[in-house]
């Protein structure tokens, strides 16, 4: 693992590849050599991020541009860089709207090898997700006392494969899946555009029940710039870095782990919480994931018409841990789809943006309305949206 090298995606933004680089040279690489890639999609208007490649000087192994000749486009091109793990053994992908913290390199090296021989894990990610992609409200995994938690969903801010992750990958991924045809993926992944290499990736995991392994505290965060997924500028996608330089990280199995989470950004845990079987409950916190019609027990912040076995309330953060701590409410229903009936219960879509919003600040808002056109506000709010890829 110690010559896993850093493969830097770019394409036509200088002012990105600069900032990433000079992260990169002011992280801690534990005095080894490392090699470093930066791969640089064709663009007819690209020749100020070919300076800023080949000028740059990588103090900590050798460096190598790979220019393309034709454009490749954004999901053959990480593709390509990804397939650079069969030849070195393993690989960190970064893309250039990307800023690393000074641990990133510590992190993947030890998360690579503590999953190296586990068939349930695809990947690693170095960013560590805020909001929840589906359906754009706040969501942070259970805090169990490790540095990771698990997720069927893969990183595309930040990533490690070993070589047998990406092979495996591969191999799937050659068969030409129909991705319209395979069940139980978000319909948001199903929408994303064809560019999107990780839509591919995310359903290989859900196909073959394979989880990434992330970070509690991120080794990566984004900058949300204009670029073939954004049309906007944004914060949104901004996290707290991890600034420590230490290399002993607490890791925990799928198994130890209770912070395992499906595509849809649910718990796959929350049936240890209850006297459920697993395989009898579906998970809905968010609202997101439709009803399972295979399964009995539906537990949601959806109000449907069923025979209620458990009401929860939803005032911790995050979601689940209403659950775990069993807290008194009306928001969360434990349902038995088995039996049709009346939910006497209001809507609570008033309490769920409340529960979202961290704060409203009222002088911010008037300013807002006073100072902007219509199409200014939207604007804002747009700009304050994350956008799925």
């Amino acid at each position: 693992m110690a010559q896993t090298p850093i493969v830097v995606v770019a394409f036509n933004r200088p002012q990105c590849l600069a900032r990433i680089l000079q992260s990169l040279s002011n992280a801690k690489y534990e005095e080894l050599e490392v090699p470093l890639f930066i791969s640089i999609d064709f663009a007819k208007n690209n020749a100020d991020v070919i300076a800023i490649a080949e000028s740059f000087n990588w103090g900590f192994g050798k460096k190598t541009v790979l220019t393309h000749k034709e454009n490749l486009g954004l999901r053959k091109h990480v593709l390509q860089c990804g397939s650079l793990a069969l030849e070195h053994g393993s690989i960190i992908v970064l893309e250039d709207d990307l800023l690393v913290s000074p641990s990133f390199y510590s992190f993947a090296l030890r998360a690579l090898e503590f999953v190296e021989n586990n068939d349930e894990v695809g990947g690693v990610s170095l960013y560590n997700h805020q909001y929840n992609v589906q359906n754009l409200q706040n969501f942070s995994p259970i805090e169990d006392g490790y540095d990771n938690w698990y997720f069927q969903f893969a990183s595309s801010w930040g990533q490690a494969w070993t070589k047998k992750q990406w092979k495996q990958f591969l191999r799937w991924y050659d068969t030409n899946p129909d991705l319209s045809k395979i069940q139980n993926i978000p319909e948001r992944v199903i929408a994303w555009s064809e560019k999107s290499w990780l839509k591919y990736f995310v359903t290989y995991l859900i196909v073959k029940n394979k989880y990434f392994l992330y970070p509690k505290i991120s080794l990566t965060t984004n900058f949300g710039e204009v670029g073939t997924h954004n049309s906007d500028e944004s914060t949104a996608y901004q996290v707290p870095l991890r600034f420590g330089v230490e290399n002993r990280f607490s890791f925990s199995s799928l198994k130890e782990s209770n912070s395992v989470y499906d595509a849809f950004f649910e718990n796959t845990k929350i049936s240890e919480y209850q006297d459920i079987e697993h395989i009898d409950l579906c998970v809905s916190l968010y609202g997101y994931k439709p009803l399972c019609k295979e399964k009995q027990f539906f537990i949601s912040s959806k109000k449907l018409n069923f025979k209620i076995l458990k009401t929860y309330g939803c005032s911790l953060k995050p979601m689940d841990a209403n659950i775990l701590l069993n807290i008194a409410g009306n928001q969360i229903f434990l349902y038995d789809t088995s039996e049709p009936s009346t939910n006497i219960f209001k809507e609570t879509r008033y309490n769920s943006i409340l529960y979202n919003v961290k704060i409203i600040i009222y002088d911010d808002l008037c300013y807002l309305f006073y100072k902007g056109t219509i199409k200014k506000i939207k604007n804002v709010f747009r700009k304050l949206t994350p956008k799925t890829k």
